[in-house]
């Protein structure tokens, strides 16, 4: 992963990150954003990844084998394709696109997310984002829970060349009715070449992935794939240069985190005990789906599986 350091001294922009571009093969890339070396979380948000956009080979899919987490809750969220979520609560629910599936990992959770196999034969789509939130220290050990939100659940706002979908949070005067755990924001944005949006500064910490087009924010231009961190208490205006679609993110700092694999603690002796919980089948395990992971060092060669 590339990380920029703001070069822009009088802007509002703190940080660029270029994430590095995965190919897991037969064409579907995945994009890191968070974490990275230096920016390891904006607001609660650990994790950023984007997949695709790809059009899989036919009798193929995304197949994300069962794994393990704690301390986080996760958010799948697409824009293409769909993918069925099924865990050890014995959930199982497809994610089709602007829909919210919140799952809340506490003190252990086990998921799978795989393309439905009545999709497969035609080859399917996949293009998305995954989010990882981290849990305050206070509900790290909570019970493990699973949310679903339709897509007519979630709060627009329309006009002036811009539509605004807020997954997560309060932007804007919209509230999502998704529940998180501390305050936050996670929105899709859409604008029209030349329409503009500012973003307040509400949370203290604020960022913009960009999914698609280009964008500006003080003069300078973004292209797709950039992560911008924008600097606390900035008057921050993104206008697009090209039509765009952005995910805007941030929140409350939640103090620093561990991440190693799928697990998120603000404890590494806390993690050490997941560790032990995997390799021991303490997490259970997914209904119908009984596909086992070894924990990553016990691998060879390296793992690649996504995330």
């Amino acid at each position: 992963m590339t990380l920029q350091q703001s070069s822009f001294p009088m802007s509002a922009i703190e940080t660029e990150i270029v994430p590095a571009t995965r190919d897991l093969g037969d064409g579907f890339k995945v994009r890191r954003a968070l974490p990275s070396m230096e920016r390891r979380m904006v607001g609660p948000f650990v994790f950023l990844d984007e997949m695709g956009p790809a059009q899989l080979a036919p009798g193929g899919g995304l197949d994300v084998r069962p794994h393990p987490h704690i301390g986080l809750a996760t958010v799948t969220y697409l824009f293409d394709g769909e993918i069925l979520h099924q865990d050890s609560l014995g959930v199982r629910q497809p994610i089709r696109p602007g829909d919210v599936n919140w799952m809340i990992a506490g003190r252990g959770i086990v998921h799978s997310e795989r393309t439905p196999q009545e999709l497969r034969p035609a080859g399917p789509r996949a293009w998305g984002l995954q989010a990882w939130v981290a849990l305050p220290e206070r509900d790290e050990e909570c019970a493990p829970s699973f949310r679903h939100h339709g897509m007519k659940e979630l709060p627009t706002s329309e006009g002036e060349g811009k539509t605004l979908h807020l997954i997560a949070g309060e932007f804007l005067g919209l509230r999502s009715p998704v529940q998180t755990q501390s305050a936050l924001f996670y929105a899709h944005l859409e604008l029209a070449s030349g329409a503009q949006l500012a973003v307040p500064p509400d949370h203290e910490e604020r960022a913009c992935y960009i999914v698609e087009g280009s964008v500006e924010v003080d003069g300078a231009s973004f292209d797709r794939g950039r992560l911008l961190v924008f600097r606390p208490a900035a008057q921050v205006v993104i206008k697009a240069a090209a039509k765009a679609r952005l995910m805007l993110l941030g929140g409350e700092p939640l103090g620093p985190r561990y991440v190693w694999w799928n697990f998120v603690s603000s404890s590494k002796e806390r993690i050490e005990l997941a560790k032990q919980d995997w390799k021991t089948g303490r997490f259970g395990g997914v209904p119908g789906d009984p596909e086992f992971i070894p924990l990553p060092e016990e691998r060879k060669p390296p793992p690649v599986d996504y995330p």
